[in-house]
């Protein structure tokens, strides 16, 4: 038994434990010794010596938005209690505790005309995004979320409760921005916020015979965009079922979301080459709140079954668009498949010499597959990145590497090579399982 816990300590058997050791991903299956859903930082500790003197291994999810199968025996810590939010505005920075959503920051520092670099969905906890690297809305205008980390409040492997800077230990720091969870348990982070007192965007949706139209225009747009304009592209087929609003029930169509840190006149100037395209079925873009982010592209908020591949690509060039519009002809997108591209560059491309273990993306596009788990799903996504093989780098970002790949895909292999060191340095017994190990 783990003694001193505040919060649940859940064992197979007990009621609730299979609910508590399921991940957001409900296709993933996780074979834990106990949950233990903390508190407070006291209890992280407590459950961290625990698994010392038992020699068992700790992972750590808020929700489980990043799980991966293979855990067997380790002590799951749910830190998804742990929701405090703190907004210094003075100091444009936040405290957030682990288990904190990104909706949660965004609401706090949204009243101060803030932000943080929150991704697409405001559920996903701010800690596990950004120790991950994490990609935002804002990424191009201030790059990864996990560089915007200015200190962390951590357990450590000999279940001691530190307060990790640059300043204070420069090696852990930089390794747990960007491979976090194999380094320690982080219960809380300070985070840097940006100006962010008007904010425009929304989706235009098109029916699939305006694809070419649409990825031409978004081609264009993103040619040479600022850096506060951010464009997702995505071609999906909605299934004909009966949640489905009966004008999309079946719909093949094509879409782009955006986000741009300015005025709505400027915003639709920037966009205007997408205006030309007629045929579109809605737009939703507007001033928004910074509270509204996640209305952007209204993804889900309840865990489901899910499947998905990354790549970053070198370049989105004639070559490129052939390779999707025939990937797109021969059925690669059902219902089963989306495909999606987000554009990078801007301030995600530029290295700073203050950079965590996440470093800096070169590669000027993400190619995102998702989709409801299953062979056909991981069948058509494969063959799809096989398609774009001559257009990828072959890193991916640590955040989509999906559960069959590993840290060494994510990471330069210096970095990799000093992740390494700094693991079997900081934690020679093992006690920290990430999602993706560095020693995996």
């Amino acid at each position: 038994m783990i003694n001193d816990v505040r919060g649940r300590v859940l064992c197979p058997g007990d009621d609730g434990f299979e609910a508590a050791a399921t991940p957001w991903n409900l296709a993933i299956i996780q074979h834990v010794s106990a949950v233990v859903e903390a508190e407070d930082a006291s209890d992280v500790a407590a459950a961290v010596r625990h698994a010392r003197l038992t020699g068992r291994a700790v992972t750590v999810q808020p929700g489980g938005h990043g799980a991966t199968p293979g855990l067997d025996g380790e002590i799951l810590v749910r830190t998804g209690r742990m929701r405090s939010v703190e907004v210094r505005p003075e100091e444009r920075l936040a405290r957030v505790e682990a288990g904190a959503s990104w909706g949660e920051v965004l609401t706090a520092a949204g009243k101060h005309g803030l932000t943080g670099l929150a991704g697409s969905s405001p559920v996903v906890s701010v800690a596990g995004m950004s120790l991950g690297g994490g990609l935002s809305w804002f990424g191009r205008a201030h790059g990864l979320a996990g560089n915007a980390v200015r200190a962390l409040e951590v357990v450590d492997s000999e279940g001691a409760h530190v307060r990790v800077t640059a300043d204070s230990d420069p090696d852990l720091f930089w390794a747990m921005r960007g491979a976090g969870g194999d380094f320690g348990v982080v219960t809380a982070m300070e985070i840097a916020l940006f100006p962010a007192s008007v904010l425009y965007g929304g989706r235009l949706l098109w029916p699939a015979n305006r694809l070419e139209q649409v990825l031409s225009a978004f081609r264009k747009i993103t040619a040479d965009a600022p850096d506060e304009l951010s464009l997702w592209f995505t071609t999906m087929q909605f299934p004909p079922l009966d949640f489905v609003p009966e004008p999309l029930r079946g719909l093949h169509v094509v879409l782009v979301d955006c986000a741009f840190l300015g005025d709505a006149a400027t915003g639709r100037e920037l966009l205007r080459p997408l205006e030309r395209i007629p045929g579109v079925i809605f737009d939703t873009r507007d001033e928004l709140p910074v509270s509204e982010l996640g209305f952007i592209c209204a993804e889900p908020v309840e865990p489901m079954p899910s499947q998905h591949r990354a790549e970053l690509l070198t370049d989105l060039d004639d070559a490129t668009t052939a390779t999707l519009l025939k990937a797109v002809a021969l059925g690669q997108v059902t219902p089963d498949v989306v495909l999606q591209i987000r554009h990078l560059g801007g301030a995600l491309a530029r290295p700073d010499a203050d950079a965590g273990a996440c470093g800096h993306l070169a590669e000027p596009y993400l190619v995102n597959l998702l989709g409801m788990a299953g062979e056909e799903t991981g069948a058509r996504q494969a063959g799809l990145s096989l398609a774009l093989a001559p257009h990828v780098s072959g890193r991916k970002p640590y955040t989509f590497l999906n559960e069959g790949e590993g840290a060494a895909a994510a990471f330069p292999e210096a970095t990799l090579a000093r992740l390494r060191r700094i693991k079997r340095a900081r934690d020679p017994q093992g006690l920290f399982r990430s999602n993706h190990p560095v020693l995996g």
